[in-house]
């Protein structure tokens, strides 16, 4: 089965005030159960974190009625695809140069 990796902050947990506290402290991203719902049909979903509290993570997910088992991890594994909100695609390094080099320094 095909992997898909999700980022849970900002992507599955709305993430409104950012790290603030610590704690999973927001709902979830609109659409974002129902979207693992269906795509945990086809697809083994995968959430990456950098949070270390696993469990408070899955007790987040069964309270907004995510409750099939799924693998949480702070590892890049091996994925048809990564889905986070402060991803950049890859195309050339010129791009990417473009984006966040600047030539004149302040």
């Amino acid at each position: 089965m095909k992997i898909l990796a999700i980022d849970f902050d900002g992507v599955i947990h709305k993430y409104s005030k950012h790290y603030h506290d610590g704690t999973i402290y927001d709902e979830p991203m609109k659409g974002a159960i129902d979207a693992l719902k269906k795509l945990s049909e086809q697809y083994k979903v995968v959430i990456l974190t950098a949070r270390e509290d696993r469990k408070a993570i899955r007790s987040w997910l069964k309270k907004y009625d995510f409750d099939k088992e799924i693998e949480i991890t702070n590892k890049k594994i091996p994925a048809q695809a990564y889905i986070d909100d402060r991803g950049i695609r890859f195309t050339n390094w010129k791009d990417i140069l473009n984006l966040f080099y600047s030539s004149t320094k302040k």
